[in-house]
């Protein structure tokens, strides 16, 4: 786990909510309302992006963080990979 600082968690906007609410069973049916729920209080929370660098950097599979779904995140996270060998395949070939 990573041992930086989470003082930012005091701030967050779900500190007062149930926790289970960030945690539903499905993303369909009645879990694609909690979801979307959960996603409604991420949506104005002043340390989202905080929350969602915690959740990736430790490896977090499940649950709402940062207002993204464990799927959501993965997805980001290739993207980034994605974008980042892109460009370091760029600047390799603008170097030659």
């Amino acid at each position: 786990m990573d041992n930086t600082s989470t003082d930012w968690q005091h701030r967050a906007s779900c500190r007062d909510q149930d926790p289970e609410l960030f945690f539903p069973v499905s993303e369909v049916g009645p879990g694609a309302e909690q979801v979307q729920r959960a996603k409604a209080v991420c949506g104005s929370c002043p340390v989202r992006s905080e929350c969602l660098a915690y959740a990736q950097s430790n490896g977090l599979d499940f649950g709402i963080f940062g207002g993204l779904t464990p799927d959501e995140r993965r997805k980001s996270a290739r993207r980034a990979r994605r974008t980042t060998a892109s460009t370091g395949a760029q600047s390799s070939t603008a170097r030659q």
